[in-house]
């Protein structure tokens, strides 16, 4: 057993707490002098790092003063360190050889004092070797920087290339307004000329790139996936969750997509039979209903239980059951919030691009919508635009779409200068051609349920178009013949107290669900209007279930001229009834229209329609079937992100493709012509007329059984299609005007049009007479021509 002298057992002791704890404090200033290190170095000599913005420069790295400074006391600070320990060891080599001769045991065990200083003395002199070197790293680095920022200096002008004229403009922009909102810092904007470019250049595209830029990973683009395939669903149960919950309006559209579920179904087997093996890509769709955000008002979730109007959200639950019976992968938003996140919106206040490629490839919204987008999709809404349908009640017409026209001609509105494609814009009732009919559905009965309505209408009943109190005041006349002859029912929404507008004789049901509106419509004999609401699904519903719907006919016609509830829309129409497509593609038996206003008249057509027998009827486009065929017509066909073709812009080849017909009245697409190719509808469906004047497009195809068609004026916008019509075209002007092409008979003068968004079947002027372009149509479909499906 070795002994151990008390002394050196003190000497250890003191060497252990005296030097344990400085050898860890030099360590640790080594490890920290490492990392410090590779954090400031590493980053000059590597990639950029992960969730570095592609656009920042770093200054901070290439020998600021601060990271100078730091290395040099931190050299200072070793070298002091050095210095004390040298101290320490002489102290410790003049100690007494008796303690040394002593204690040679432990030193076997335990490293001297002496040798332990020297290692720390090895290890300071390193790390301060490190320091110099470092040092001139940076001396190095710091003039190389300055090289490198006075030629990317150079290269941080803005150029003048003709291919970019507005780049200088947008630079100067950027200088003053960069600050303006944070989407700029967040794309890496920090006011830096390079920064500015580099904006302009990658994330907007008002600048060339910057040669010294990387423009690999720009010109890399991936190879888009195999596009699934589109495949009919037979249950809705996943919609009603995707549709979410929270709101009146949105409890009421998932009752109506359950109720429908089976009808939905059917429609889609039917729907698949016709189609055959047609392969059918699944669309990316993003549903975004607007005037159901906060952000909006939300004005309609609150009246849903009050008797507020329903059919925005009848057609919105259509729309939503439609596009997900055919198989498309949905997403749908009621939030602006929602809406952001889906789009990829970046931080700030809206005015920079996307974050990411739009993911979706349709947007079904509304105006409230497609506001809000324009608001937070920066430039990406221009770039995606053509993208989006808009749900559009009333229609938009082409003079009222285009921005610079409608401010020079007094057609600019609240709703309308979208500058989009007038087909983009879908309506609940096919108004005008020039925009796309998207529709609704009204419940269909089976044979057996049409026999049970046949034999439990009771002759003598009434029901009242009119859930709002308002509605009846004033119609006291009317009811007052009425009720000579019919019991009539109301459906008038009361909190508390009858409604004082609504006269005693009248049964009030108050606000019925609608299963329950139903049965009552399934009763009664007659459903009337009393001119307001305009253009709602009930009237449809009452037809459908065996009712005549009476209504009033409108002198003068109602339009934004004269009424107020049209005003500040964008259309022109006018308005003959309160349901101008019932009195117009319905008509008696089952609907009658007459003037109010004449007492003798109402009441003879009273008499007449008690005398009437009517079965259930329903037109097929607001079938379930109907609207399927339709939407799926749109998304196969309706591509307005292409590059112009020969059915979307301005056509002037010098030999046209028509043939004057045999009873020389009218153009055809020559049996010899080639199809145009991508023109949807197929060219060989057109016929041209020359309207008489004061006539527009979409009266003078009515006149001869067809339907205008806005997409084939192209091919008529040529001096040769009126000489073909054996028009003297005396002088050929090519103008923008909503109105052409036409032809003024004064000076025998020939217009063509200038602008493709301008063409509209709409629109009308005694000056003119307008060439228009008519197709036929799919009985009981008019959206589709014969040969569209």
């Amino acid at each position: 057993m070795i002994a151990v002298n008390p002394d050196g057992k003190i000497m250890v002791r003191r060497c252990l707490v005296t030097l344990r704890p400085f050898r860890l404090f030099v360590l640790g200033i080594g490890f920290f002098t490492l990392c410090f290190l590779m954090t400031s170095l590493g980053g000059q000599f590597s990639a950029r790092r992960p969730g570095e913005s592609p656009f920042t420069i770093r200054t901070e790295v290439m020998g600021g003063p601060e990271s100078r400074g730091i290395l040099r006391k931190m050299s200072d600070l070793l070298e002091l360190m050095a210095r004390r320990m040298d101290a320490l060891a002489r102290l410790e080599n003049g100690s007494e050889p008796r303690r040394a001769t002593s204690h040679r045991h432990s030193a076997d065990r335990l490293p001297s004092g002496a040798g332990l200083v020297e290692r720390i003395q090895a290890i300071a002199q390193n790390v301060s070797d490190i320091a110099v070197k470092v040092d001139q790293i940076l001396r190095h680095s710091l003039l190389l920087h300055s090289k490198v920022s006075e030629g990317r200096r150079d290269q941080c002008e803005a150029p003048s290339d003709p291919k970019f004229p507005d780049c200088a403009g947008k630079v100067e922009w950027m200088r003053a307004r960069w600050t303006s909102d944070p989407c700029y810092a967040f794309f890496g904007v920090d006011g830096t000329e390079c920064s500015f470019l580099i904006y302009l250049s990658e994330v907007e595209w008002f600048c060339p790139p910057l040669p010294w830029r990387n423009q690999t990973a720009s010109r890399t683009q991936a190879k888009p996936l195999p596009r699934a395939q589109a495949v009919f669903r037979s249950s809705l149960s996943p919609l009603l969750e995707l549709m979410g919950s929270g709101k009146e309006s949105l409890i009421f559209m998932k009752k109506r997509t359950k109720r429908l579920t089976a009808q939905w179904v059917m429609a889609a087997q039917r729907l698949a039979q016709k189609l055959g093996d047609i392969q059918r890509d699944q669309k990316q769709i993003l549903v975004h209903i607007g005037f159901l955000t906060e952000e909006s008002g939300d004005v309609f979730s609150p009246r849903v239980l009050k008797g507020g109007p329903l059919g925005e959200m009848v057609q919105w639950a259509d729309i939503l059951a439609a596009l997900y019976v055919l198989g498309h992968s949905l997403r749908v938003t009621v939030s602006l919030k929602e809406l952001q996140s889906n789009l990829g919106v970046p931080p700030g206040r809206g005015n920079c691009p996307l974050t990411v490629p739009l993911p979706f490839d349709l947007i079904y919204t509304d105006y409230h919508g497609l506001q809000q987008m324009k608001q937070h999709m920066g430039l990406s809404f221009r770039k995606y635009r053509c993208r989006i349908r808009v749900i559009d009640t009333f229609g938009t017409e082409p003079a009222y779409n285009h921005e610079e026209y409608a401010t020079l001609h007094g057609y600019r509105t609240n709703w309308g200068y979208w500058n989009l494609n007038p087909k983009q814009f879908m309506t609940m009732f096919p108004h005008t051609p020039d925009n796309s009919f998207m529709g609704f559905v009204s419940e269909e009965l089976n044979g057996t349920e049409k026999q049970a309505v046949k034999g439990g209408k009771a002759g003598n009943m009434a029901v009242v178009y009119g859930k709002e109190a308002s509605i009846w005041k004033g119609k006291e006349k009317f009811l007052g013949i009425l009720n000579k002859y019919m019991e009539i029912h109301g459906t008038v929404y009361y909190e508390s107290q009858r409604p004082p507008e609504v006269p005693a004789f009248v049964k009030n049901h108050g606000l019925l669900p609608q299963p329950e509106f139903q049965q009552l419509l399934r009763k009664a004999k007659l459903f009337i209007g009393f001119g307001f609401p305009y253009e709602g699904p009930a009237p449809l519903e009452a037809i459908a279930n065996g009712c005549v719907f009476l209504q009033s006919r409108f002198s003068p016609p109602h339009s934004s001229l004269n009424h107020e509830f049209f005003r500040g829309k964008p259309t022109s129409r006018e308005v003959f009834s309160q349901h101008p497509y019932a009195e117009n593609f319905i008509g008696k038996p089952h609907v009658w229209t007459v003037d109010y206003n004449n007492s003798e008249e109402f009441e003879a057509a009273i008499k007449a329609i008690m005398r009437t027998q009517v079965d259930p009827y329903l037109p097929y486009e607001y079938t379930c079937e109907g609207m399927l065929e339709r939407i799926h017509a749109y998304i196969q066909h309706q591509d307005f992100c292409s590059a112009p073709g020969p059915a979307s812009s301005v056509a002037r080849a010098p030999q046209s493709p028509f043939v004057l017909a045999p009873n020389a009245t009218h153009l055809e697409w020559a049996q010899n012509a080639s199809m145009a190719p991508g023109a949807w509808p197929p060219a060989r469906s057109l016929r041209a007329w020359l309207a008489t004047p004061g006539r527009a497009c979409t009266d003078a195809c009515l006149d001869h059984g067809l339907i205008c068609e806005p997409s084939f004026f192209p091919f008529l916008n040529s001096r040769d299609a009126f000489l073909k019509l054996q028009v003297p075209c005396d002088s050929t002007e090519s103008e923008m005007n909503h109105l052409y092409p036409a032809f003024a008979q004064p000076g025998q003068e020939c217009f063509l049009q200038k602008e493709p968004l301008l063409f509209s079947c709409a629109g009308s002027s005694t000056k003119y007479q307008r060439l228009c372009p008519c197709r036929d149509f799919r009985k009981g479909q008019v959206a589709l021509c014969q040969g569209c499906l």
